[in-house]
């Protein structure tokens, strides 16, 4: 190729630039990214932008990119002798820790531990520093170094800690405890907020320096004596220093609109960023100013590319009227399909749109849908045929609607909204009526037959689910079920006559009482019933049995049945009128006679009635079921097993399947299906072409407006939510990967100082790469001299639970602490850097290994587990259960929580009932990660006994069964999380007992993750304000403190102290003494005799 040849394609690669891009991102010299995480050596800054390592001179100017794999690199340091960096990478699936010459080559792994590994700095001597959960058995971070000569790692002896810089001695570590708690917000003063301690080698204890700030200080960052650090004293995230002692605070920085985020030091030289940018502050001159950095990129992850996958996206899938077409609501966008075959229609022609809830009109002519293009959602429609404009239906949306159900005769849309109203849409006007009278929940709702009458379902004071009528003529409802029971899924007959509802009227339970081992609760199997209600009077019910005098009452019903029978054309349907007799509608209430089940999703046509009905038990499965409208063969019977959900076409002759991940389309018939595959829809060839920063743009609006939507209080903690929007937007187009989206919205949403607002997730670059590392259960260490790694701890768990025992810990291999493994499938231990990099891939499998014991060789197979997080957990929990029982001579129990979910309720049983007649209990909730079951515990502890059962044998027992009669403790920290806050708020507040630890976290606010964004990402808004019989708000931002505050400090519990279970083994042997609280011996038994049958005393 000549000189010639290669200029044109120069000139080419330019042109393309420019015409492509944004002219506020690129000049002739490159463009400004997006710069995060930047580590500084003497005059050489490494950077992470478009989610690579890229180096630059502290003078900025053009930045070089050293990686390149579509994984992100992450958290880089670049070592005292400015030659290697070290960074964090998930490669292979778990982010682990890489080196790597700092003028670029390939990268060399140093961890294979299953668990996050961070990069956090390095020794003076040229040792990487990394903190990880992997070594804790809590969820818990500790710091680690590896020596890159020998491979040794060592563990920083302190049980709590990450964020390490070390002095120049290399004797004194800076860290930070607790970790990062990985919420956005700002201004945060609860009880996981960052602080800076400092630990010797050879002391004691290592001190907390940052005492005087409830906020976050956190980077610390030694340099001549001081600690620069990074914390929010006034407000705003800033440089700060004090002394190594903790005082003489000086603040350095003084941004005002954003906070600084990661800072490095060298020689004097801070840099650190702010924004989308990197500054530089010099200690000796005290002035900041922003570096001009430059990258020069082909900005791989912003160029337009199609989605070979769009399945995962789908949020809604409906059928046309006809059962011939559907429609597909999918990551913001609109596709029209065929069923058998025809043309596909793509609605992806607007830039920055999300489409949400797409349906058909009533003739299938056109869709509606709600769109974003206004800035709001709206309701709009288009042709369904993608031939013609798209037209706006309303424009005074200031909140997000939910998608609409269509009137037959294609005047009137209903539809409710995210805040539980229920709306009446014309439209021809645009004009919305609310005819909902709560804010309680709204249900499913449909219109007559006629497009007069909708009935929808509304959640009544009590939270009863509650069928309503409402006319559209006259502008008012009625009730049609009472607020008795819970009625759902009312469906109108299509003659008109009658509306089919489930209610869950059917009160069986599968346990009759409470006695029994632990405690049995009822539980209400095949609650639901389907019944049908005669909008007429004296209308006669399809399933009434014949009778004698059927046939001279019913002549006007019998020659209908004919006439429809005989034509079922549109034209007695659009002549149907649907009348309501209002008076003693509730009386005329019957049950269709069938059994009754786990019901949900009705539909009726004029066949049958269609309905999902679930089996009962673990991994239950749900079919698709129907009955016969007729009185001869009255009987549920299944017509597909194993279905997701299913939607009866308008014309009530189609069905629409959703098994699994695939759609079907089959006739609303009455003989099972057995065989769906020739009536699968062929979605295989669907794609569709993404623009990111298009889309990007359209979902940081998205997030923002959502956030406006669904936080609890409407006026925004006082925040101009506006302004925030303004603020931040520009930011945008310094974005280059979906990540960096995410680190974006996560600023502006963190503006609100609220918790539960973690950002994550979207449509993130992978290499699809998953190579897990497995486990053999055990702790090792490097040991050269016998060639192999020693066994140093095996871990333990209840022996009463086999299944759950570390693969080490098998009678019948008989390896213990102390055995050296010194080939693992006949490859030398000592290879490798790690046990865990010779067991990738290999979890379940056989793998043989050679072990050393002595002067002797043996091999044997064992098989890896996945991952051995929730075995080092349990051998926490039963290491402190026998600590308790041991120093309490078996008069406490123990039970720990790790959160407040299903498998927690099976936890909680699983340690409760065993232990429930001890004096004392210990309910420790440290490290528990929430979820919504506080009641459900708290009912349990609050049981109590009032009356002692006594046979002729055995101990007395009491009323309320397995009710606890001795003192209770709770344990709380740093690390206990939302639900597991609000049990300990509760417990104290119910008076149960004393609580004994530190500050909690302070999340409490509640919510949901529904509000996703349109590539699935999550931007978490909290919904649901808690507060007390007191009228203020509970624990958000501050954290529940407890009764006795006692802290488990670094070293000492790295020693294997557990300063907060002691703590609370004394104060409970303490109330013991004091109010034993024994079981009251039966009083002596009655004498009942009289004068002829008195016994005889000798």
């Amino acid at each position: 190729m000549n000189i010639f040849s290669l200029s044109r394609i120069s000139k080419f690669i330019l042109y393309f630039l420019i015409t492509v891009y944004p002219f506020n991102i690129l000049s002739a010299q490159g463009f400004e990214g997006y710069y995060q995480n930047p580590n500084i050596h003497n005059n050489t800054i490494v950077f992470v932008a478009e989610g690579d390592l890229w180096t630059v001179p502290l003078s900025g100017g053009l930045a070089q990119r050293i990686t390149t794999h579509p994984e992100e690199e992450n958290f880089p340091s670049i070592s005292p002798d400015g030659k290697t960096i070290a960074f964090s990478a998930s490669y292979e699936g778990p982010l682990e820790v890489y080196t790597m010459p700092v003028e670029g080559g390939i990268p060399t792994r140093w961890t294979y531990e299953r668990d996050a590994s961070v990069t956090n700095s390095w020794t003076p001597d040229g040792k990487v520093i990394y903190n990880t959960r992997a070594y804790s058995k809590v969820p818990d971070n500790q710091i680690i170094t590896i020596d890159l000569l020998t491979k040794n790692k060592t563990k920083i002896p302190l049980a709590q800690a990450s964020e390490a810089a070390y002095d120049a001695s290399g004797k004194t570590v800076y860290f930070v405890r607790p970790a990062y708690h990985r919420n956005v917000t700002k201004r945060y003063k609860g009880g996981t907020a960052r602080q800076i301690w400092k630990f010797t080698e050879g002391s004691n204890e290592a001190i907390k320096l940052t005492k005087d700030h409830l906020g976050e200080s956190h980077h610390p960052m030694w340099f001549s004596g001081r600690i620069y650090f990074i914390t929010d004293r006034d407000g705003i995230m800033n440089i700060w220093s004090m002394n190594e002692s903790g005082e003489d605070l000086k603040q350095h920085t003084n941004h005002k609109e954003y906070d600084v985020r990661s800072a490095s030091i060298s020689n004097g030289n801070i840099v650190y960023q702010v924004a989308a940018d990197l500054w530089h502050y010099n200690t000796i001159s005290n002035e900041s100013k922003k570096i001009n950095i430059k990258l020069v990129s082909d900005l791989d992850q912003l160029r337009e590319n199609w989605d070979d996958n769009p399945s995962q996206y789908i949020t809604s899938v409906h059928s046309d009227p006809k059962g011939e077409k559907i429609v597909i609501t999918a990551r913001g966008r609109v596709f029209v399909a065929p069923v058998k075959s025809g043309r596909f229609v793509s609605f992806t022609d607007k830039k920055k749109v999300r489409y949400r809830d797409a349906v058909f009109s009533h003739d299938g002519e056109k869709i509606y849908a709600l769109s974003d293009e206004s800035g709001e959602f709206e309701f709009i429609s288009m042709p369904s045929n993608g031939k013609g404009s798209q037209e706006n239906i309303t424009s005074n949306g200031d909140l997000l609607r939910y998608g609409g159900v269509t009137s037959s005769d294609g005047k009137w849309i209903a539809y409710d909204d995210l805040e539980s109203n229920m709306y009446v849409l014309n439209i021809a006007t645009g004009v919305s009526k609310k005819i909902s009278t709560n804010q309680e929940g709204i249900g499913d709702f449909r219109w007559s037959p006629d497009s007069k009458w909708l009935a929808f379902v509304q959640t009544a004071f009590n939270t009863m689910s509650q069928i309503k009528i409402y006319n559209v003529d006259i502008g008012a409802s009625f009730d049609l079920t009472t607020d008795r029971a819970n009625s759902f899924n009312p469906r109108w007959s299509p003659d008109g006559k009658f509306i089919y509802f489930l209610s869950d009227r059917n009160f069986k339970s599968l346990v009759g009482g409470p006695w029994g081992t632990r405690q049995p609760e009822p539980y209400f199997d095949v609650s639901e019933k389907i019944y049908h209600v005669a909008l007429k009077k004296g209308t006669r019910s399809p399933f009434r049995e014949n009778d004698e005098l059927e046939g001279d009452n019913n002549e006007e019903d019998t020659s209908t049945k004919k006439r429809n029978k005989k034509n079922k054309s549109k034209a007695n349907e659009d002549s149907l009128v649907v009348k309501i007799d209002r008076a003693g509608i509730e009386k005329r209430i019957i049950e269709v006679p069938v059994k009754p089940g786990n019901y949900n999703g009705l539909e009726v046509s004029e066949k049958a009635l269609y309905v999902m009905s679930s089996e009962t038990g673990v991994n239950a499965k749900r079919h698709l079921s129907f009955v016969k409208i007729d009185n001869k063969d009255i009987e549920l019977k299944t017509l597909v097993s194993e279905v997701n959900s299913f939607e009866l076409s308008g014309n009530r002759e189609k069905i629409l399947l959703r098994k699994g991940r695939s759609y079907h389309m089959i006739d609303a018939g009455t003989s099972k299906l057995s065989d769906l595959s020739k009536n699968k829809i062929d979605l295989s060839g669907w794609k569709f072409p993404i623009t990111p920063r298009e889309d990007w743009k359209q979902i940081f609006t998205d997030a923002w407006r959502m956030e406006r939507d669904y936080f609890y209080d409407k006026n925004m903690h006082g925040v101009d939510w506006e302004a925030m929007h303004t603020k931040y937007f520009p930011l945008v187009d310094r974005v280059t990967t979906r990540n960096e989206l995410s680190d974006l919205i996560g600023r502006f949403v963190g503006e609100l100082s609220a918790l539960h607002t973690s950002v994550r997730g979207g449509d993130l670059r992978e290499d699809n790469k998953n190579i897990s590392v497995a486990s053999l259960g055990a702790v090792f260490s490097r040991d050269e001299k016998n060639k192999g790694f020693k066994i140093d701890y095996i871990y333990k768990v209840d022996p009463d639970y086999p299944n759950e025992k570390s693969p080490l810990d098998d009678p019948y291999l008989d390896v213990r602490v102390g055995d050296i493994i010194t080939k693992v499938n006949g490859k030398d231990a000592l290879s490798a850097i790690d046990m865990g990099e010779l067991i990738r891939n290999e979890s379940g499998k056989q793998v043989r290994i050679t072990l050393l014991r002595g002067n002797s060789f043996r091999d044997i197979i064992v098989k890896p587990i996945a991952s051995e997080y929730n075995l080092r957990y349990r051998d926490w929990e039963y290491s402190n259960r026998l600590d308790v029982e041991e120093k309490s001579e078996n008069q406490i129990g123990y039970i720990h929580l790790r959160a407040m979910g299903s498998n927690d309720i099976n936890q909680f049983y699983r340690e409760f009932y065993p232990v429930f007649n001890k004096a004392g209990l210990i309910v420790d909730v440290r490290y528990n990660f929430g979820g919504n079951i506080d009641s459900f515990i708290l009912e349990k502890l609050l049981r109590k006994a009032w009356m002692y059962w006594k046979g002729r044998s055995g101990e007395p027992y009491w009323n309320m069964p397995y009710a606890f009669r001795g003192h209770i403790v709770v344990l709380v920290n740093e690390n206990t999380y939302s639900d597991g806050e609000a049990f300990a708020d509760g417990f104290k507040k119910l008076k149960l007992g004393t609580t004994i630890g530190t500050r909690t976290w302070g999340g409490e606010i509640w919510l949901n993750s529904g509000n996703r964004l349109s590539d699935n990402g999550l931007a978490r808004a909290p919904m649901i304000g808690v507060y007390g019989d007191n009228g203020k708000w509970l624990i958000e931002g501050h954290g529940f403190e407890p009764d006795i505050e006692v802290d488990n400090l670094p070293h000492a519990t790295f020693k294997g102290q557990d300063a907060q279970l002691d703590a609370a083994i004394k104060y409970l042997q303490k109330l013991i003494k004091e109010d034993p609280r024994e079981v009251p011996d039966p009083p002596a038994y009655p004498d009942k005799s009289f004068k002829n049958n008195k016994k005889k005393e000798n």
